[in-house]
């Protein structure tokens, strides 16, 4: 029943969205509008906001990306809308934060691999969806930015290199005058010298055991 509700989102956010750019020819436009009152919709008549906040962005964005590759659209466009789309739909419900920057930008560049879009130009919108939407709601803009470059990092560091190079190219320089900082702790290389690490590490490791045993028997000590 669960997957069933999902898919009938998903495909009624895709409907939605294609009908809006046919009739409009506005991309940014018709996803910030049936974002935002999708999210907003959604997570009310669910009533939590944490959990259903996380599935319903993946779920709108999903749509939403399908939705522009089917009519080529402007991936970079897309991503910004959503973006937006997201940030004042969760103003609704009170949950508009940079952590729900974050998991948008997770979710997007997510899709875009998944239907093999432009990361870089979907991360750059990302970016700027986020810099517009913290003006909007009163958040810090360089921080809102970071979120999203952070987000966009985390799952790109999740799909490979190739992926990672490319979310990292986009987020050089300045965005719409912001200048993106990007944060170690969301980085994937902080995580993956958590989850692994490095020759060198262990080499050094393995050292310091040698030294011990040594100074133990110079003393007279039995080795561990």
């Amino acid at each position: 029943m669960e997957d069933q509700k999902r898919v009938g989102l998903i495909e009624s956010v895709k409907d939605s969205i294609v009908h809006a750019i046919e009739g409009t020819g506005d991309v940014t436009g018709a996803l910030v509008n049936t974002v935002s009152r999708t999210v907003a919709r959604t997570i009310e008549g669910l009533g939590g906001i944490a959990t259903s906040l996380v599935h319903t962005t993946a779920d709108v964005t999903q749509g939403a990306i399908q939705a522009v590759m089917g009519v080529g659209g402007d991936l970079g466009a897309a991503a910004k809308g959503i973006a937006l789309g997201v940030l004042r739909g969760a103003k609704e419900t009170g949950a508009a934060n940079l952590e729900t920057i974050a998991q948008t930008s997770e979710s997007v560049i997510k899709t875009t691999a998944r239907v093999s879009g432009d990361l870089g130009m979907a991360t750059k919108g990302l970016v700027e969806g986020a810099i517009q939407g913290a003006k909007e709601l009163g958040l810090d803009a360089t921080e809102a930015a970071s979120a999203a470059a952070s987000g966009a990092l985390r799952a790109a560091g999740q799909i490979g290199t190739t992926a990672g190079e490319s979310v990292r190219n986009a987020l050089t320089g300045t965005i719409d005058g912001v200048k993106v900082v990007l944060k170690e702790p969301f980085s994937s290389g902080a995580k993956s010298r958590t989850r692994a690490p490095s020759r060198r590490d262990r080499e050094g490791e393995r050292d310091e055991i040698l030294q011990a045993r040594t100074r133990r028997r110079a003393s007279g000590q039995a080795p561990e």
